[in-house]
């Protein structure tokens, strides 16, 4: 996706599930942005560390570093990165600690690619997320 600047806003997307994070990737290259995907947690933070995301997709549950994890290292580095964070343990509880926690968005899996992108869009372009979760 082009800015006024002409550049491309960053993606990166956290998930162990590797089907997960590569089929996300493609479909927003596939939309214009510029995205890197990870695994696990510990690679993506020291990515974090050396470029700047405009929106940080991760999964919540995941071994060794989890979402929420992701989400405070997120915010402490860059306040204006947008954090989605998605589940395959989506439960109301959960939703409630990750808006109290910052996320931008909110999404049990399976994702809906459709609306993954369109979250991202609303991040990227400064409106506001679905608020499912607040729901």
């Amino acid at each position: 996706m082009q800015t006024g600047s002409g550049m491309s806003k960053r993606i990166m997307i956290i998930d162990d599930e590797k089907i997960v994070g590569d089929m996300t990737k493609i479909s927003l290259e596939e939309e214009g942005y510029e995205v890197e995907a990870f695994v696990a947690g510990a690679p993506a933070l020291e990515r974090l560390k050396e470029a700047p995301f405009d929106v940080v997709v991760t999964d919540l549950k995941m071994k060794g570093i989890d979402g929420f994890e992701i989400l405070k290292a997120v915010k402490q580095q860059s306040s204006d990165t947008k954090v989605i964070m998605i589940t395959a343990f989506a439960n109301l509880d959960v939703a409630i600690e990750a808006i109290k926690g910052d996320v931008f968005d909110f999404f049990p899996k399976p994702v809906r690619l459709k609306e993954l992108k369109e979250s991202i869009r609303k991040a990227v372009g400064g409106g506001g997320g679905s608020g499912d979760a607040s729901n």
